[in-house]
């Protein structure tokens, strides 16, 4: 899925109130079932079902393991990318994206633990008790994040003092401050990672899909004019700390609501080259990208790079933003269940937690 594409959906009003009515989320005590499963197809190792209360709200989560673990080994948590995207890293969008799935599966080859977890709004979670007209409460997110990771490390099979945080998209903004969340310097895997501000990213995309749409004829020109020019309306009112105008066209107006406008303001603070010139010294670092990525654009890593000088990149051949393999080809519709995981992640992986710890 795109870092934004989630937020031109009709569920925004349902990923804002998501985020809503937890202004104040406290995180409690991991209460892991202690019941092995058989694991998923493709999955080696034995999986496990898990869950934690975060205000309590019920978040449920997966273990994955190495096969054959026999000892401590080292855990990764993988935070999602934008919108109502549950723990395998699927959203009504992209049912079968399966992102972190295939992410949790590699790290296990690798002999990492991983564990995975519902964002709010999705999956087995859904949305609790939380109220779905209430703007977003950035901090919602974080607290999944801290919570998640406290399970994470808290699970007898893991070393917690081998740990790692894998961001994939929008979820690389969490990744890249874990820092400052966790009592930890955790190694980071930055996956289709964000390399621009928030609402820079937001807006190139509408930009080319609007633009797309106009010379589809799905769209007049006039239509296509007032969509972007509303859109850039809103961005600098949310930069310059001002109210959101509220005659705004209907998209624009949906994905600039009172309802997502502390959200968006928030995650635009956030520059990433800043967020990695930031991170403690000698954090390691693998940053991942799909040279077919159509949401992440290879400037945008080679921006982000310049704040991660000793990171490790990978640039993925015909890889897309959710990390398959992609083959443009003219009126071919393929879905995401049939296209394999990119073979190369699986050896970057392997390669750099060999020497993260």
């Amino acid at each position: 899925m795109g870092v934004f594409a989630l937020l031109f959906s009709p569920r925004v009003r349902g990923r804002a109130a998501v985020a809503a009515a937890a202004a104040l989320l406290l995180t409690s005590a991991c209460a892991p079932a202690e019941e092995e499963s058989a694991p998923p197809p493709g999955v080696a190792g034995p999986e496990r079902e898990l869950s934690f209360t975060v205000d309590g709200v019920e978040v449920f989560a997966t273990l994955t393991l190495p096969e054959d673990t026999s000892g401590p080994v080292p855990g990764a948590l993988i935070v999602s990318g934008s919108g109502p995207t549950d723990r395998d890293g699927n959203s009504a969008m992209r049912p079968d994206a399966n992102t972190n799935l295939n992410l949790a599966r590699v790290l296990a080859e690798a002999g990492v633990a991983s564990l995975r977890y519902d964002k709010f709004g999705s999956g087995e979670t859904g949305l609790g008790d939380l109220d779905p007209d209430e703007p977003v409460d950035p901090d919602v997110f974080d607290a999944q994040l801290v919570a998640a990771y406290e399970a994470m490390a808290g699970q007898r099979e893991v070393d917690p003092a081998r740990t790692a945080v894998v961001g994939h998209s929008e979820g690389s903004l969490y990744a890249l401050r874990a820092h400052t969340l966790v009592d930890a310097s955790p190694a980071l895997v930055l996956a289709a990672p964000v390399g621009e501000r928030y609402l820079d990213v937001l807006d190139r995309q509408l930009t080319e899909q609007v633009r797309a749409a106009e010379a589809t004829g799905q769209i007049p020109e006039t239509q296509a004019v007032t969509l972007l020019s509303d859109a850039r309306a809103a961005r600098a009112a949310l930069r310059g700390g001002r109210q959101v105008p509220d005659d705004l066209t209907d998209m624009v107006g949906v994905l600039y609501s009172p309802q997502n406008a502390a959200f968006l303001a928030r995650m635009d603070a956030l520059d990433p080259v800043e967020l990695a010139a930031d991170l403690p010294a000698d954090t390691p670092v693998l940053v991942l990208w799909g040279e077919a990525d159509a949401q992440v654009t290879r400037e945008d890593v080679d921006r982000l790079m310049t704040g991660l000088p000793e990171a490790v990149r990978v640039d993925v051949p015909e890889a897309d933003h959710i990390l398959r393999v992609y083959e443009d080809e003219p009126g071919a519709t393929v879905l995401d269940a049939e296209r394999p995981f990119a073979p190369r992640v699986a050896p970057a992986l392997t390669e750099f937690v060999d020497t993260a710890w």
